[in-house]
């Protein structure tokens, strides 16, 4: 889970920025496009999210086997979901393709109530397109960087639905002489817990409480960070 968070939170906020920053400009029609185009796989069930994903990682049949085959990357077929060193990363890619939408939506929205003579002055005193970035636009939607950063965050946390769809926790693999599950997330690990009978009931719902605090903590370190750095700026 803290894999997940670490490499989720960042990516998404820079792509969806970049994204934003690069559709932003253009005309309405393709603008609404492609703010359609990103946000679909949000609003689209997950079921159905998770089962394009798993035919698209078969190990027989799937378009990235086929692909990498085709393009002579690879020999033999990988087994995505059923390889230790893979499956996560799979479930990441998911996680980050039904994570960008929102942000982009609301990096646009915050990027067109950007105030062009701020941007205009930067240019006549001869700003770079980084300093732009850095000192005109990032500043200016701080607040919308604040809300997806949070939402990005916590949705990274409490990933269960996909991870239970997709993998089910596995593959297993022994170390140590115990048996690890090595996708299974924090969420999926309460659920399981739960599920093994009634005497863990006591011990599932501890590491509910515990797992809330934790996500409580960092949102608060989080938006405490970003509020700070929005008054700096």
């Amino acid at each position: 889970t803290l894999l997940i968070v670490v490499v989720a939170v960042p990516t998404v906020t820079a792509f969806s920025l970049w994204v934003a920053s690069a559709i932003t400009p253009m005309h309405e029609a393709p603008r609404s496009f492609f703010r359609c185009v990103f946000y679909l796989p949000a609003v689209t069930g997950t079921v159905a999210v998770v089962v394009v994903w798993k035919w698209m990682f078969d190990a027989y049949n799937g378009i990235f086997n086929w692909a990498l085959k085709s393009l002579g990357i690879i020999d033999q077929n990988i087994m995505w979901l059923g390889d230790a060193r893979f499956a996560i990363w799979c479930i990441i890619l998911i996680l980050f393709t039904t994570s960008v939408g929102q942000p982009i939506v609301l990096y646009v929205a915050a990027l067109g109530n950007v105030d062009r003579s701020l941007v205009e002055a930067a240019e006549v005193d001869g700003a770079t397109k980084l300093q732009k970035l850095f000192r005109v636009t990032i500043p200016n939607v701080m607040p919308s960087i604040t809300i997806c950063t949070f939402l990005t965050l916590t949705n990274s946390f409490k990933m269960f639905d996909q991870n239970l769809a997709l993998t089910g926790g596995l593959p297993q693999v022994i170390q140590n002489g115990a048996k690890i599950n090595m996708t299974e997330l924090l969420a999926l690990n309460i659920y399981s817990t739960y599920n093994i009978n009634k005497n863990w009931h006591g011990v599932a719902q501890a590491k509910a409480v515990i797992f809330f605090l934790l996500v409580a903590v960092l949102a608060i370190v989080q938006l405490t960070a970003t509020r700070r750095k929005e008054v700096q700026q």
